[in-house]
């Protein structure tokens, strides 16, 4: 079984795998070989994760007016079965559609290039979330070996790009399943990877709740992060401040200490408490917009 050298595949796939189909020519009708759905199986390289049932449901449609436009790319197995490399979405909106056969190319690829194929046709696509393409391109360096260069250039994109992809993998694995799912982007995800996995979860289910930007997202992070660079800022009141203001000494304890960290990981923001010896004292709640400000009050009306 041959190997198809991998630099730069990236960038050209179409080319290695088919011709492009002529327009509105089905990919039987340009003599491309059948095979029955029965002897196609589901590829073990296949990155995603998650198939979306509506587009399933338009592109089963769509199959059933028009054909298969592009043929599904497979490997023979050493069962005699074909494993499909590119075109798993394809083939089960065929199956949706009630076909039987399906046009398809034969390929004789290694595991290797198995994978990379199934990454690439995926990513030139763009149907990957984040965590999917992150995976897969893990899948390259544990089981080939590649290094994170080797990857990046498989896969067409720069190192760094590839290095930012992997990083989300040390997510919580709730925070994880939020971007799989589409609640959370991968510019929140990237921010929420600073933070101790604890909080990375309760901050990503007030991104998901309240709708938060990347940008307030990236706030609330630098504020969990450095506290005490924060309290700096104008408008942030300080123990000194308040208590020169008020003019009575403030009281610190370890249960104090407990109750702010407990607050500002169930509202998702900045919190401070200053208490005085009378009992009396100040909460400080930070919002970094005016949509977290009303995701916060109407957490409190609850």
């Amino acid at each position: 079984m041959m190997a198809i050298k991998l630099k730069g595949l990236g960038r050209g796939l179409d080319a290695l795998l088919m011709p492009e189909p002529t327009k509105m020519t089905t990919a039987a009708a340009s003599g491309i070989p059948m095979l029955k759905i029965a002897e196609l199986q589901a590829g073990k390289y296949q990155p995603r994760r998650r198939f979306d049932d509506a587009a399933l449901a338009e592109l089963a449609a769509s199959i059933k007016a028009q054909g298969i436009m592009q043929p599904i790319v497979v490997r023979k197995t050493e069962t005699g079965a074909h494993e499909i490399i590119a075109g798993e979405r394809r083939f089960r909106a065929a199956q949706l559609a009630g076909l039987t056969e399906v046009p398809v190319v034969i390929k004789e690829v290694d595991d290797k290039t198995a994978l990379t194929l199934a990454l690439i046709e995926n990513l030139q696509r763009q149907d990957l979330n984040a965590i999917e393409e992150a995976e897969g391109i893990q899948r390259l360096i544990a089981e080939f070996k590649f290094n994170h260069e080797q990857a990046a250039d498989a896969v067409g994109k720069s190192r760094s790009a590839v290095s930012n992809l992997l990083r989300l993998l040390e997510l919580a694995k709730p925070v994880q399943d939020r971007v799989v799912a589409g609640s959370l982007e991968m510019g929140h995800a990237r921010a929420l990877a600073s933070l101790p996995k604890d909080k990375q979860v309760m901050l990503a289910e007030n991104i998901a709740i309240n709708g938060l930007s990347v940008r307030a997202t990236e706030a609330l992070v630098k504020a969990q992060n450095h506290p005490a660079e924060d309290s700096k800022r104008p408008g942030v009141p300080t123990a000194k401040s308040k208590q020169q203001k008020l003019a009575l000494p403030l009281v610190r304890d370890a249960d104090l200490d407990r109750l702010e960290t407990e607050l500002a990981d169930a509202l998702g923001t900045y919190v401070e408490i200053s208490h005085q010896a009378t009992g009396q004292g100040e909460l400080v709640i930070r919002y970094a917009s005016l949509d977290q400000l009303d995701g916060l009050i109407g957490r409190m009306k609850r």
